[in-house]
């Protein structure tokens, strides 16, 4: 595995997946343009070594803008491989409930190869100096943002269990020691933040080894300590480091880090922000980050992202999600066969799920039970559930699964009241709105009206087969 971001980016330039531009370009809207460009245009990787107005600073972005590049991050062939390291642990019969097989894993992962590994240095302690935010070639992606905001930096905290938090959250620079964060109420750090009071310790960190950097955006099922679940993501333990001026400890191979505290009664107005939705979200009220420190190697590079329409970075980065957490999803619901997230589909708009179907009324269970599975799924607007012969990947068959096999006064669910994404533009408040269910599942007798489902049309195999030959001369003239 990779044990910083310069070993990636070795290993991606090596592959011709990495370009480097000696252009002078400023972070504010001209970088994150050109990134965009790229990845819209399926490029690769892009070293910006002439950071405009941040001279010892390089930018990095479009790093995992593709499904190979988040394979080669993670090491493996299938991104399944990773989920199924997080079961590892689970194969015996007890214990018995699902919180109690992941404290399990927990306490088997803190004495394996998964567990952090504390070093009393490392690159990220090279230069330690008094905070400033706006040192940081932090982006400006849209011209209506609000400012220049930390777009991937993976936000450090620690509960009161001493369970530590790795989240990706967008942090807006205020001045050179304050920032706000954009912490919606269904991450973990909002709860520690609501039941929090006074300055709670904090870090922001920039860039790291691949996989450390991809779990931060992974949602982790609590109360698996998130630098264990980092660690299984890059098959070893993360080398940490404590902080100098919090007791968290951080990754000790970063490229900077910012310590410091959030202030849970200073609510300061976030946004607006230009985001994946493809429109200007307008933020709200946040706390507030109070830098202390600024710890960073003495050439940093930054690592940034920029949202907006898809597909753009971080559709590969959910679609890593999606794979990583298939083989758990059917740990849990083990009558799932597959499951699809639609870049298009925004993340938590969508979700495709195929199903072996056993009695009436499955489709909707699995519906619910998706709703249901914490921040995994339970964000999810609409789920489609087909049956297991449907590729839940090609839109096309889902959409004839849909028009073929639904009556939408029987399959069709709404649920009103329910919470949903706070970026949602369709919902009537910012994370309440509605979702709705699709059950595209072929109908049992008793969920049509007494009659077998229609026999469907096949070709007879013989002729089929001996057919075969004379459209082969077709096709080939």
């Amino acid at each position: 595995m990779f044990s910083d971001l310069r070993e990636f980016l070795e290993a991606l330039e090596g592959r011709g997946w990495l370009r480097r531009v000696g252009e002078s370009l400023s972070p504010e809207l001209e970088i994150p343009e050109v990134l965009r460009q790229v990845m819209y245009a399926g490029g690769p990787a892009v070293l910006f070594e002439n950071v405009r107005g941040f001279p010892g600073w390089r930018v990095v972005g479009n790093l995992f803008g593709s499904l190979e590049r988040v394979k080669l991050a993670l090491g493996v062939d299938r991104l399944e491989e990773v989920g199924r390291r997080l079961l590892e642990p689970m194969a015996g019969p007890p214990p018995v409930s699902i919180v109690e097989k992941f404290k399990a894993a927990a306490e088997l992962f803190e004495l394996g190869r998964y567990a952090p590994r504390a070093v009393r240095g490392g690159p990220v302690k090279e230069v330690v100096e008094e905070p400033n935010f706006l040192s940081i070639p932090a982006f400006k992606s849209w011209p209506r943002d609000a400012g220049r905001y930390v777009t991937f930096g993976v936000f450090v905290t620690r509960d009161v269990g001493g369970v530590h938090n790795l989240g990706v959250y967008r942090i807006q620079i205020l001045n050179e020691r304050e920032a706000v964060v954009h912490s919606q109420i269904h991450k973990r750090a909002a709860g520690l933040f609501g039941s929090s009071s006074g300055c709670v310790d904090a870090a922001v960190v920039i860039g790291g080894d691949p996989a450390f950097l991809l779990s931060g955006m992974m949602p982790t099922p609590y109360p698996l300590d998130e630098y264990l679940f980092a660690g299984v993501l890059r098959g070893s333990g993360v080398e940490v480091t404590k902080g100098v001026a919090t007791d968290l400890y951080i990754p000790a191979r970063a490229e900077a880090v910012v310590e410091g505290c959030v202030d849970v009664g200073d609510l300061r107005r976030e946004g607006p922000f230009g985001d994946h939705y493809g429109v200007y979200d307008p933020g709200g009220l946040y706390p507030v980050f109070k830098a202390r420190a600024l710890l960073r190697r003495e050439d940093p590079i930054y690592y940034g992202t920029v949202v907006g329409r898809p597909p753009l970075e971080d559709a590969y980065m959910g679609k890593a999600v999606e794979r990583v957490f298939l083989p758990i999803l059917q740990f849990l619901l083990p009558e799932v066969v597959d499951l699809n997230l639609p870049a298009h589909g925004l993340f938590q708009g969508v979700a495709v799920v195929s199903i072996r179907k056993r009695y009436p009324g499955h489709g909707k269970k699995v519906m619910f039970a998706l709703w249901g599975l914490g921040h995994m799924l339970s964000l999810t607007k609409v789920v489609v559930v087909v049956d297991h012969d449907v590729d839940v990947h090609d839109l096309n068959e889902v959409v004839f699964a849909v028009a073929q096999r639904i009556d939408p006064q029987r399959d069709v669910v709404v649920v009103p009241g329910a919470h949903v994404d706070v970026l949602d533009t369709g919902s009537p408040i910012p994370g309440y709105g509605s979702k709705l269910g699709i059950d595209a599942t072929r109908k049992l007798p008793e969920e049509y009206g007494g009659r077998p489902w229609p026999e469907e049309v096949a070709p007879d195999p013989e002729v089929a087969a001996r057919m075969r030959e004379v459209v082969r001369r077709i096709l080939q003239g």
